[in-house]
């Protein structure tokens, strides 16, 4: 399992400098990637080409851009023009978002969000692999043809949760990435779900990322405590709520590996089990010490 570097809160709401030496660090570190969220503060798909061309070598992936605010032309020729500063080490996560963000915050419809991403992906993934595209759907249809010059194809990540949604991850693109989601419900929901719809579609065996929040302490008790009043929104959103549910846990802190070094090796390794191949990591900033010890450990790691 490889281990990569989630910014969460530093690219949600740090400036671009910050993470650009964010990346930077993650990169001198020898982590093999460096991934950025779309919530409301930076751009995810411009900063991920804005540290492609400062640091190399590392692979720069979304985790993830909602699909509704933006047109699947617009977002291909946003995702190849990333990968063209990338050299092809980026990778484009891209997940519905909530009910509650498209259409509170947003004002836009989510209805028939299943339907949506089939015809989202019916459009973008031809766009991003052949340039060219005519499809008519019930709430998409777009006939272009666009030329990004020679930006390479870069993978397609469908964030994934429910079996429905994680047939279409399997069937129409490389693979998903999940949140607040235990060791369990990947081994026995998402990774045969998402697997067996890769394999009766043809398609090759998909990438399962799984953003996890970690923090090496002594302080424990601190740290969960911390951890808890950090995490507590998303155990307010349906989907993540479900997750934890099935994978038996009350709250969203109980996802996050905390503890000393061995505890929260073990907790890396039981993910590792699960079948998960990329584990971003979002290190939790309880203290500076514990961010040291937390890095340094996913250091040893890599």
């Amino acid at each position: 399992m490889r281990i990569g570097i989630f910014a969460g809160d530093v690219a949600a709401r740090g400036g671009a400098e910050e993470v650009l030496a964010d990346a930077r660090q993650a990169a001198e570190d020898g982590f093999p990637s460096f991934w950025l969220p779309q919530i409301f503060g930076l751009d995810a798909i411009t900063m991920a080409g804005v540290i492609a061309r400062e640091v190399p070598d590392i692979e720069i992936g979304t985790a993830v851009v909602p699909t509704y605010p933006r047109h699947p032309l617009m977002l291909a020729q946003q995702a190849l023009t990333a990968s063209a500063l990338a050299g092809g080490r980026f990778t484009l996560g891209i997940g519905l978002s909530h009910q509650v963000v498209i259409e509170t915050v947003m004002g836009l419809s989510f209805a028939k969000p299943l339907q949506h991403m089939r015809e989202y992906l019916s459009i973008l993934r031809p766009l991003v692999h052949e340039r060219t595209v005519a499809f008519e759907g019930e709430t998409l249809r777009t006939t272009a043809t666009i030329d990004p010059g020679a930006a390479e194809p870069c993978p397609i990540l469908v964030a994934a949760l429910g079996p429905k949604m994680l047939e279409i991850a399997g069937g129409m693109a490389d693979g998903t990435i999940t949140w607040m989601t235990g060791p369990e419900t990947i081994a026995g929901h998402v990774v045969p779900t998402l697997t067996s719809s890769a394999e009766r579609r043809g398609r090759p065996t998909p990438r399962v990322v799984a953003g996890v929040p970690v923090c090496v302490t002594d302080d424990e008790l601190s740290a969960r405590d911390s951890a808890a009043r950090a995490l507590r929104r998303y155990g307010t959103l349906p989907s993540y709520r479900a997750m934890l549910t099935r994978e038996g846990l009350d709250s969203p802190v109980d996802i996050a590996l905390i503890g000393d070094e061995d505890s929260v090796r073990a907790g890396l390794a039981r993910f590792a089990d699960a079948g998960v191949q990329d584990l971003l990591a979002v290190e939790l900033s309880h203290d500076a010490r514990d961010r040291r010890r937390t890095r340094s450990l996913l250091r040893s790691l890599v």
